[in-house]
């Protein structure tokens, strides 16, 4: 009897998945909550959330619960390979664009270089000439840089928000985020056992009154914003906005983590926030939005007084970053060839946003003009989760803004305009947007 109740249980449970109840990365109740609720025992939950585990619809830790699995990833890129589904979904360049370039770039970078330096050991904090590359290219795009030795290098932006929350917060502390935010960050927050508290946003992002009032209430040991073409909203910030931003984490004496690695997106330099408070700020960029997700290059400016932590912090968790690939890294930004195909990748931004307006001006949409990713609020006939499935049936992957949401849950979802390189095939899956946005499917 109680094996045939565990699995009613279990069906209930993934019935509220399907329909939103229990959102996409969400914890789930207790086994005793959900036993009270429904009328059982833990035991008999316990067996239902053991069955969706191998299920693969939740996954559980001991000591911190059970959660809704998120979309996975794999799926979404199985999807930019295999051409089944078109991919409104996982955000990257359009990849087609400066292939042959690209190739011809990384021969020319590993053919003219000492190969037997590049597979040795080499600095923690990466070669000297890899890190004056790294500045190089943040210094492009507004960010002050005295000296190459201020740039450490990573395995990528996440490498560098992974060590930075894990060295400068312990668990249980607060981690302040915007309250849509990149769900690479609630991943690390949740793995790390970090919690995470949500700032408020507007058309700008977060609110620095907003922040202000949480750092009060929480003591937040770090903040962390995307200033630049926020993802998923686009927002972007003024100056005004990072200067107050800026005030906040002087006033309150806390860590500024600024991820911004889409400043190469906006339409001119905005002086990024770790210019206005130096010493109390992280500062990342990479390479992955502007080039390709396969260059796992981040560059990571530190505080003076924090850099040989920071070095060390490297040498135990990661020993080095790989010197082959910074090499043909170095070679794009040194030759110009980076900020050739970052402009490229803007360009087709900006055209597809254009088609984004073509199709669906009717609907509520946040970007920015140049944004890799569209803000897209639903109709009222249209629920998140429901929108999302239905757009998975017609072939058209999309990413619900349950996967964004840190608290409150939104009527949206998130439209990459860059990872489908084919034209035909990104309009075509704008028309069944349209056509569903509009309550119209293929159905009798």
């Amino acid at each position: 009897m109680n094996q045939f109740k565990y699995q009613i249980i279990a069906a209930k449970i993934s019935a509220k998945i399907a329909a939103g109840e229990f959102p996409k990365g969400s914890k789930l109740p207790t086994h005793r909550v959900l036993a009270k609720q429904w009328g059982t025992t833990a035991v008999t939950v316990s067996k239902a959330y053991q069955l969706l585990v191998e299920q693969r619809q939740i996954e559980s830790f001991v000591g911190r619960g059970s959660y809704v699995l998120e979309q996975r990833l794999e799926n979404v890129i199985h999807a930019l390979t295999a051409e089944v589904d078109i991919n409104f979904s996982i955000l990257q360049p359009c990849m087609t664009a400066n292939l042959v370039d690209l190739h011809y770039q990384c021969q020319q970078s590993l053919g003219t270089t000492n190969m037997h330096q590049l597979l040795s050991y080499s600095e923690n904090s990466g070669l000297l000439e890899h890190r004056q590359a790294g500045a190089n290219w943040c210094r492009h795009y507004g960010l002050s840089v005295a000296n190459p030795e201020q740039i450490i290098l990573t395995n990528g932006a996440q490498n560098a928000l992974t060590s930075l929350i894990q060295l400068y917060s312990n668990q249980g502390d607060c981690i302040a985020v915007e309250a849509q935010t990149y769900p690479g960050l609630l991943s690390i927050c949740k793995y790390l056992r970090r919690r995470v508290v949500p700032i408020a946003m507007d058309e700008q992002g977060m609110i620095a009154e907003a922040l202000q009032a949480q750092c009060l209430l929480e003591k937040p040991a770090l903040v962390v914003v995307v200033p630049s073409q926020q993802n998923p909203t686009g927002a972007t910030m003024s100056l005004q906005r990072r200067q107050q931003i800026a005030q906040v984490v002087v006033d309150q004496d806390i860590w500024l983590i600024e991820d911004d690695i889409y400043a190469f997106l906006n339409k001119r330099k905005i002086q990024p926030i770790s210019n206005l408070i130096a010493d109390r700020a992280f500062y990342i960029s990479s390479l992955s939005k502007a080039i390709g997700p396969g260059l796992r290059c981040g560059y990571l400016k530190v505080p003076v007084e924090q850099q040989v932590i920071m070095k060390d912090f490297i040498r135990a968790t990661l020993w080095m970053p790989s010197p082959l690939v910074f090499e043909m890294a170095s070679g794009m930004i040194n030759s110009g060839a980076a900020f050739a195909w970052a402009s490229e990748q803007k360009n087709i931004a900006s055209f597809r946003q254009r088609l984004v307006t073509e199709y669906l001006s009717e609907y509520q949409i946040a970007r920015q003009s140049s944004s890799y990713s569209c803000w897209l609020h639903l109709p009222k006939c249209w629920q998140s989760s429901a929108f999302t499935e239905a757009c998975h049936k017609e072939g058209l992957l999309v990413s619900d803004a349950a996967y964004f949401s840190v608290a409150e849950k939104v009527n949206a979802v998130r439209l990459s305009v860059m990872a489908e390189a084919d034209q035909q095939r990104f309009v075509v899956g704008l028309s069944l947007l349209a056509r569903l946005l509009s309550g119209k499917t293929d159905s009798p």
